[in-house]
């Protein structure tokens, strides 16, 4: 295995009439997505594009995101994946730092990304939903078999959400991405040929980018896609196009499983559900479970890590509410803060994770890649428990735990009680500024419609259920939480209104 491309080519050669995306009714196979990514790879060689140079994308989930993307890697390229609701002053972040020398734009935004490249010089070539527009780039002979690239040499630059200051690109090797891409398909999904899987998840993303779409291709299975995540086009796609892998973050469970049209759909064909991302609330596995008959399996990774380090293996016992024990090829344990191990069942400490999905570093920056892996073993920022078997729970982000009058609050085990509640769609604990305290929680709550609860109903039924520190002083209700591209909800987002 060299280039990540090598799995489009290998599967069309294999499979070249096998429906490899499925779009807006439309069947497109193999063997027409690896022709148009040949040619896009030509031109990029005719318009000047070397191995080695980044290759910037900024579409939503159409066909055109894998050719160009497969395309880029044919021609030896650096693909950078880029949310396309980046404004201009984050492009040109984007752009400057990965020294993107060309940007396959969606028509919509291409305003905006050349605003965004004025300083970098990075060519923007619009892009439809098949692929560049006619004319937009040089001709050039196809280039269909890939440029040599070495296992360790960079595939895919992407940058992190920028919790605290400015996003790091976090670099991901061929390696790391096929050998991660090839355990979701093979070892945890059971992906076959057969098999359509759910394509919505962002294909910018780490989790639709790999265990999505290249996970398909080595499978040879086709990714149905929709352009943006919506419950009831979801809903639809399932139904039509008969999914039968179903891969999302909990908010999109939640979503379908609260949508009036869900009531009807026909899921039989669901196989296989894996959730990511955020923790699943226990409350929403167990009704998606039980109207759809269907077993979500939970996993957990980063960018950094390619990103699955663990997952509910379908070999072993599914443990609901842990994300599983490691992959092949990964190693996890707990530390503390000084960088001790903490044995299992000996209480909370930090994820590191050591093994070939771990990146190679962030792009030109050896300060953040020393401090994230001072030791070979990269520091999640998560904290969790590990049981006897192996299997890990996650506690919280370390950034986001509520220091209150010296006691420890867990922001998730907080959202799992307000979860429980018949009346909270959506909630999130978050710490609120406290002159005795230092910190007090807060909970921000989004009540179903209908809801009969009021704020103070809810606020009771979470402090008869935990102790008493831990209750939310501090409840407000929200229209909807803030959300990141895949769904997930933006703790760091939710602030208490002043008043």
């Amino acid at each position: 295995m060299t280039n990540l491309a090598t799995n489009l080519v290998d599967t069309a050669r294999e499979r070249p009439d096998q429906p490899a995306i499925k779009f807006m009714g439309n069947d497109i196979t193999y063997a027409q997505i690896h022709g148009m990514a040949a040619r896009v790879a030509g031109s990029l060689k005719a318009a000047g594009v070397e191995p080695g140079d980044r290759v910037a994308i900024i579409l939503p989930n159409v066909p055109a995101f894998p050719v160009v993307f497969f395309g880029s890697l044919l021609a030896g390229a650096i693909v950078v994946p880029m949310n396309p609701l980046l404004k201009a002053g984050e492009i040109d972040f984007f752009f400057t730092n990965s020294g993107a020398k060309v940007a396959f734009v969606w028509p919509d935004f291409v305003a905006e990304a050349t605003e965004g490249a004025k300083n970098s010089g990075t060519r923007i070539i619009p892009c439809g939903p098949m692929g560049p527009a006619e004319g937009a780039l040089e001709g050039g002979e196809p280039i269909t078999e890939p440029v040599e690239r070495d296992d360790e040499d960079t595939a895919i630059v992407l940058y992190t959400s920028g919790t605290t200051g400015r996003p790091k690109g976090a670099e991901l090797t061929h390696k790391n991405i096929h050998l991660n891409a090839y355990r979701s398909a093979v070892e945890i999904q059971a992906t076959t040929p057969d098999d359509v899987v759910m394509g919505c998840l962002p294909l910018f993303h780490v989790f639709g980018l790999v265990v999505g779409l290249n996970a398909a291709v080595i499978a040879g299975a086709a990714l149905a896609l929709i352009p943006r995540f919506d419950p009831a086009e979801a809903i639809k796609v399932i139904g039509n196009e008969k999914v039968t892998i179903f891969m999302g973050v909990p908010t999109m469970y939640a979503a379908i499983l609260n949508h009036p049209d869900s009531d009807a759909l026909d899921a039989t064909s669901l196989r296989t559900c894996c959730s990511g991302g955020s923790a699943m609330p226990l409350e929403v596995m167990k009704a998606f479970e039980e109207k759809f008959g269907c077993m979500i399996l939970e996993g957990y990774g980063l960018s950094e890590t390619s990103p699955v380090a663990s997952f509910n293996m379908p070999t072993r016992e599914r443990k609901p509410g842990t994300i599983g024990v490691a992959i092949p090829g990964c190693e996890m344990k707990l530390i503390d803060l000084e960088g001790n191990d903490v044995a299992p069942g000996e209480g909370v400490g930090e994820i590191a994770i050591r093994g070939d999905n771990v990146m190679k570093g962030y792009w030109q920056n050896p300060e953040a890649t020393a401090e994230a892996i001072p030791d070979g073993w990269f520091r999640t920022g998560d904290l969790a428990t590990v049981d006897d078997e192996g299997y890990y729970t996650i506690v919280d982000r370390k950034k986001d735990m509520i220091l209150r009058g010296g006691m420890n609050v867990y922001p998730r085990e907080v959202e799992e009680v307000l979860y429980t509640h018949p009346d909270v769609l959506e909630a999130a604990v978050v710490a609120v500024p406290d002159d005795l305290l230092g910190e007090d929680v807060g909970a921000a709550v989004a009540l179903r419609p209908g809801a009969t609860a009021t704020l103070e109903d809810v606020q009771s039924y979470v402090k008869e259920r935990i102790a008493a520190y831990k209750y939310p002083r501090h409840i407000w209700a929200v229209p909807e939480l803030p959300k990141g591209p895949t769904g997930k909800i933006l703790r760091r987002e939710v602030h208490k209104p002043a008043g």
